[in-house]
């Protein structure tokens, strides 16, 4: 894995335009701290940067920025293309390979560029990957990202000239960057944790959406335009062909499924360094771990985190899959204090604001695995591809029964029940706590009666879903007044036709929350640690598969990903599996209350808070103290507001 950037003035450049480069590209030694490169071509203000995690071809062949053989090209390349020695077979069987300078696959990318064009390339590659390519004959450059956006890439325009890189902080390094708060995407920050979709948390710099390609030529360049984002891929466009050429037979269907992930398994297990696999003991890990231990000749090297508090404790499980399957089995033992001592890192590796508390046992887990490993496989997408989240088997249930009762009743019922406060439900709790037993008790009964309220006053599956999706339903809450932007639940997603209500939000998940949350988490992550982690789920013959299977093969009889748990059952015996999800979470409520209570409280200050004139902070501080004193589960909505804060702090805005 490795890290890109590069500056593109579109008019002649002086020897400093290099020396930016190279302060770009050392913002990001944690993606590639074992080689570093910059290009320059001074005469259009182009330079490419790059800093290398050698995986494949560890000889300086692999060097980057890479010329082509025919010198036209320059690739600065981020990722892996998995299937790159069948490329080169295909250029040598039509006499179009170049004599072969060594084996990586960017020298690959660069001989199919020259033959065939970046896009038929790009579309016949399997991997993950962003990338930079200067075309010195038609100086242009071109910037593209892979199908599922494993790979980040930013971009925005300074000055007039167009700056991007792998992160943030590597544009922060150009003269003239500004970092203003884009005010737009606070209120969606808050409801999900993240800064999705393409645009990022400063003006004027936007993320390159999946499966797109931008380019810029050097016309555009000197016409001041700024080209919009072209798409190679849809995931949409291609779940729909997937259904239309589906097998006949459902076991045809779970078959295909199988061969594709056996196949990309094998490709993704290619490597010039150690390599081994993330292990919790659920369905998607295990199910990639036995199909790659069935594929080794040797014992394949597993990693698991195990904590000290046995709420939070997968390692168990994951130890007696491992055990069962024959890998190399590690666990770490973290403790509550490792995981704390992670916190104040985390506006430093994720240089925008993200929230969801799994980032700290992913970061534990990654600086684990890459004291053995340089490669790992995951599990990921799982969850979306084959149905495995509860709100596929939750939302069908609760919608089939509100959608009974008349809309306007239902959101009458909404409003009566928000008449009284939350507050106001527990004291009325407290009272009768006195008379009931005490299983009847429920110390959280206000905020209960709200959530029901909310479901309540859904228009729509499609509103359900909404909030069910969202870290905080009502992210205006915790706004200015002056800052309230209207949306409602029902318009935060499209409508897709022809899709049903589970594949819908299969895919809104697909397109959302893998890309702009899971994705996110994990990259980040594993390169603080310059692990390089691979997804065998996120491969397009296994989309196309997954979207072929009939949907009660993805979701049958209240489960999910039951074509994944058929599979499984060959290598690893049902007991060992079935067990209700954990999910890789922290005890945030507990935390919050005590060793991170001061922490929290000093970034809740008036003077932190007045930073951001955004935020209510009367509405902020009310929820503090709601949540100190136990009345709610406010974690993960302060959580965010926190992370929001630390991150101002370390990088400051405009």
């Amino acid at each position: 894995m490795c890290g890109i950037c590069g500056i593109y003035l579109g008019r002649p450049g002086d020897d400093s335009l290099q020396a930016v480069t190279v302060r770009m590209s050392d913002c990001l030694i944690q993606r590639g701290p074992d080689d570093f490169g910059t290009w320059v071509d001074r005469t259009a203000g182009m330079t490419l940067g790059h800093r290398r995690l050698a995986i494949l071809d560890l000889s300086p062949a692999g060097h980057q920025p890479m010329q082509s053989a025919g010198e036209r090209f320059v690739l600065a390349f981020n990722g892996e293309i998995y299937n790159h020695l069948q490329l080169r077979d295909e250029l040598e069987s039509d006499g179009s390979a170049p004599v072969w300078r060594g084996h990586s696959d960017t020298e690959t990318l660069l001989a199919c560029i020259s033959v065939w064009g970046l896009v038929a390339t790009l579309q016949c590659s399997v991997g993950m990957f962003a990338i930079a390519l200067w075309d010195r004959q038609e100086r242009c450059l071109t910037l593209a990202r892979d199908r599922f956006g494993e790979k980040p890439l930013y971009y925005g325009w300074v000055d007039g000239a167009l700056v991007f890189g792998s992160e943030l902080k590597a544009l922060r390094q150009y003269p003239g960057f500004r970092g203003e708060l884009d005010n737009a995407v606070l209120k969606r920050y808050l409801r999900f944790g993240c800064v999705g979709g393409e645009q990022s948390i400063f003006k004027g710099v936007s993320k390159l959406p999946p499966g797109s390609l931008l380019s810029v030529s050097l016309a555009d360049m000197k016409a001041g335009k700024r080209p919009k984002p072209a798409a190679l891929w849809s995931a949409v466009d291609a779940a729909r062909s997937a259904r239309h050429s589906a097998p006949e037979s459902p076991e045809q269907a779970l078959s295909n499924v199988e061969e594709a992930l056996n196949a990309s398994v094998k490709r993704q297990m290619a490597a010039d360094v150690p390599l081994g696999a993330f292990l919790s003991g659920g369905v998607d890990s295990s199910l990639i771990v036995a199909l790659m231990q069935s594929q080794s000749a040797r014992k394949v090297q597993t990693f698991s985190v195990g904590f000290d508090d046995p709420r939070y404790d997968e390692s168990g499980h994951a130890a007696a899959v491992a055990a069962h399957l024959g890998t190399e089995h590690t666990t770490l033992r973290a403790t509550s204090q490792m995981a704390l001592d992670v916190i104040p890192k985390l506006p430093e590796l994720y240089d925008e604001p993200f929230a969801d508390s799994s980032q700290i046992p992913t970061l534990l887990i990654s600086s684990l695995t890459r004291q053995h490993v340089t490669v790992a496989l995951s599990g990921d997408a799982g969850d979306e591809l084959f149905g495995g989240y509860h709100r596929y088997v939750w939302v069908p249930r609760v919608w089939g029964k509100l959608s009974r009762m008349p809309r306007g009743l239902r959101q009458t019922l909404a409003q009566m029940l928000k008449l009284v406060p939350s507050s106001g439900y527990d004291r009325l709790m407290a009272i009768g706590g006195s008379v009931l037993p005490s299983q009847y008790q429920i110390r959280t009964f206000g905020e209960k009666l709200y959530k029901l309220a909310d479901v309540l006053a859904c228009g729509s599956d499609r509103a359900l879903y909404g909030g069910l999706a969202s870290m905080n339903r009502h992210p205006e809450q915790l706004l200015a007044p002056a800052y309230h932007f209207s949306d409602s639940l029902e318009d935060l997603y499209p409508a897709l036709a022809g899709f049903d209500q589970v594949e819908w939000m299969m895919l809104m998940d697909t397109l959302n929350f893998m890309v702009d949350d899971v994705l996110v988490k994990v990259d980040r992550a594993s390169m603080a640690s310059s692990l390089e982690v691979r997804a065998p789920f996120l491969d397009p013959d296994v989309f196309t598969a997954a979207w072929q299977l009939p949907l009660d093969m993805r979701v049958r009889n209240g489960e999910g990903k039951w074509a994944l748990r058929q599979i499984l059952y060959r290598h690893v015996p049902r007991e060992l599996i079935e067990r209700p999800k954990m999910g890789f979470a922290v005890p945030l409520d507990d935390w919050l209350r005590g060793p991170l209570k001061e922490w929290a409280e000093d970034l809740l200050s008036s003077e932190n808070l007045d930073r951001l004139p955004q935020l209510s902070k009367s509405d902020i501080k009310q929820l503090w103290h709601s949540h100190l004193d136990g009345r709610g589960h406010y974690a993960q909505q302060l959580w965010a507001v926190l992370q929001l804060l630390a991150w101002v702090k370390r990088w400051g805005v405009a």
